[in-house]
């Protein structure tokens, strides 16, 4: 693969440095800054390989495995997605997306972590709640999601990727119930009652002193404005976007990649970085999804990648129904059970423990043999990070 023009490491070392004396960043932003930077580089400490057949040695340089760089997140991608495999049921999926309105994101943008949980919990009580609901499918269901906060325009847009299997299980647990096949549930009923549920969960932060305002926000700090504030989103209607089955477990795989273990802007993106500005790529929704070139500043391009930064320990990927981690195992047995299901061939295969040993398992590519020669490559120290290394052959 062809490496990228321009790099987000490039843009943290020439710009960042400025950035942060002008900018008064949070301990876990500077750390995510450094760990981007330093990827991939000799002060990330290296294992040094030789191949006994043709004397070629090789510099492997450490990745920062943090989960906001586009760098360190193919693997962990690949690892969570086979675990995922062993999970999926043979039925038609659906995904369901929840997101709030901008005044909301901007009361979220000062106190993340505080409406990122309202954001998952509205959403899951709200597809439990209709689910389990008679009238509807009466069943119980399971699915994950996982929290996005960025537009292709880096902008801040926090919104929640459901994925759901099409159906679920009945209320004494003796049948699969499977849902309809164009909509799983009605949209305009999961739109109200996620509004009512998100808002009354705002309302009771905010009764107990867990939000801060400011900028725009700032005169939400007195009660009468933020009542107000309330009142009129509760009028007005929320959207939540609901696609038709997207096909069955195989298409389940292929369709997650694109959205777990994602970060705000790839590598790929980026297009130029010149006199202090950064172009990238990015495609217009509004526009017929067309794909367009955006130029800014490179203070304003990390000013909008370090507001996705998510908070020390938020789990951005949550599960919920028969899908939780508290009793998926056993529920997934009855599921499979109920459809008649034989134990997924995944769960038959070992699962290598060895990074390398899993990406030869995933890719097909032996990262033990010499890229030369083919032989074999034995490791023959692993320094420091502060010792002093030779440049790498190769960075990919």
């Amino acid at each position: 693969m062809p490496q990228p023009a321009v790099e987000l490491a490039d843009i943290f070392r020439q710009h960042g440095p400025v950035y942060r004396q002008e900018h008064d960043l949070p301990l876990h932003q500077h750390r995510l800054m450094q760990a981007i930077e330093n990827c991939r580089t000799p002060r990330m400490g290296a294992a040094v390989e030789w191949c006994d057949h043709c004397q070629y040695i090789h510099i492997q340089y450490r990745s920062c495995r943090n989960r906001h760089c586009p760098k360190c997140q193919g693997l962990a991608r690949a690892q969570w997605l086979e675990q995922r495999h062993a999970e999926l049921l043979p039925v038609d999926y659906f995904h369901v997306v929840f997101t709030v309105p901008e005044p909301i994101a901007n009361i979220a943008f000062y106190n993340k972590e505080v409406v990122y949980d309202i954001l998952f919990r509205a959403t899951a009580q709200t597809l439990l709640t209709i689910a389990r609901d008679p009238q509807r499918l009466g069943v119980e269901m399971g699915f994950f999601a996982v929290l996005h906060t960025w537009g292709q325009n880096l902008h801040f847009h926090p919104h929640l990727h459901c994925v759901v299997p099409g159906g679920g299980l009945s209320p004494d647990h003796q049948r699969w119930i499977r849902g309809r096949r164009r909509f799983l549930l009605p949209v305009k009923v999961l739109s109200s009652l996620f509004q009512r549920l998100f808002l009354e969960a705002l309302e009771e932060a905010y009764a107990d002193g867990k939000l801060q305002f400011f900028g725009d926000s700032k005169p939400l700090r007195h009660p009468p404005a933020f009542a107000g504030f309330l009142a009129l989103w509760k009028k007005k209607k929320w959207v939540v976007y609901a696609k038709a089955p997207f096909g069955g477990p195989q298409h389940v795989l292929e369709y997650l990649g694109r959205y777990t273990h994602r970060v705000a802007i790839s590598n790929r993106r980026l297009l130029a970085l010149q006199e202090g500005q950064v172009s990238f790529q990015w495609k217009d929704y509004r526009d017929a999804q067309q794909q367009k070139v955006m130029t800014v500043p490179a203070d304003e391009f990390i000013r909008r990648f370090l507001q996705h930064a998510l908070p020390t320990g938020f789990q951005r990927i949550r599960y919920y129904g028969f899908l939780a981690n508290c009793h998926r195992s056993h529920r997934l047995v009855l599921c499979r059970r109920l459809l008649a299901l034989a134990t997924p061939y995944s769960e038959l295969l070992p699962h290598p423990s060895a990074c390398r040993d899993f990406y030869a398992a995933m890719a097909g590519s032996n990262l033990r043999l010499c890229p030369q020669c083919g032989g074999i490559l034995s490791r023959l120290l692993v320094p420091p990070s502060h010792g002093p290394l030779p440049a790498p052959p190769d960075t990919s």
